[in-house]
């Protein structure tokens, strides 16, 4: 579905791709949502996308502590996070592929466009889910994760794009970013990249509006109207 209007000739081709990957690429929401209303369900309370929707794309501390806060929960931000990420370690490596993301993926990688996966996860995390995922996954020319180092602040800050850009030799106006959450989109518009989004059919696509394309799926993506190959 494309919402915004076609690109204007003048826009430089894209050449670079950088991927963020809970929910665009791997089908992990689910996972945070069921580990996530377990532990605040024992407290008689709801998780659902009232909540989720602000917390969607964000470092782990601030999105808990936003849950711990919103829902008023007797326990602390880092008991939360301790019991979740037990109960996620067992899930995670079970996550499945999200519609259309292999294929698009091996597809740049057979077209030699260089493209990067920036997560707000950790190394751990990152290891656990693509575990089942590796054939692919390898396929990445650089891999950014949300403990890296060099990346200083979480989304909506611009770190983890402008340093996967800088590890790829990429310039901000040829290199698209491909995103599910109102964060990422504002991280890769503060970047000055172009940001293709595909969000959960639960998100209020008016969170959105400043996307270069709206997308149900990474099926519907068009290589070609961004300069790209589509052979």
């Amino acid at each position: 579905m494309k919402i915004n209007s076609a690109q204007a000739p003048n826009i430089a081709p894209a050449q670079f791709a950088l991927f963020d990957m809970d929910g665009l690429l791997l089908d992990t929401e689910i996972i945070y949502t069921q580990v996530t209303q377990r532990i605040v369900g024992r407290f008689g309370k709801t998780f659902d996308w009232s909540l989720k929707g602000n917390m969607i794309g964000l470092p782990d501390t601030v999105s808990a502590n936003y849950l711990v806060r919103a829902l008023q929960l007797p326990i602390s931000v880092e008991d939360y996070l301790h019991e979740r990420d037990q109960l996620l370690r067992a899930k995670f490596p079970s996550c499945k592929a999200m519609p259309g993301a292999e294929n698009l993926i091996r597809h740049l990688h057979n077209h030699h466009i260089p493209i990067a996966v920036a997560t707000s996860s950790s190394r751990e995390f990152f290891a656990l889910k693509t575990s089942n995922h590796q054939d692919w996954f390898e396929l990445f020319n650089i891999v950014v994760t949300g403990d890296d180092p060099d990346v200083k602040r979480g989304k909506p800050a611009p770190d983890i794009f402008n340093v996967a850009a800088k590890r790829l030799a990429a310039s901000p106006q040829n290199t698209l970013v491909f995103e599910d959450a109102p964060s990422g989109l504002a991280a890769g518009i503060a970047a000055g990249m172009r940001v293709i989004v595909v969000p959960d059919p639960n998100m209020d696509k008016s969170r959105y509006r400043r996307a270069e394309r709206i997308l149900n799926s990474l099926k519907e993506f068009n290589p070609a109207e961004f300069g790209l190959p589509d052979g």
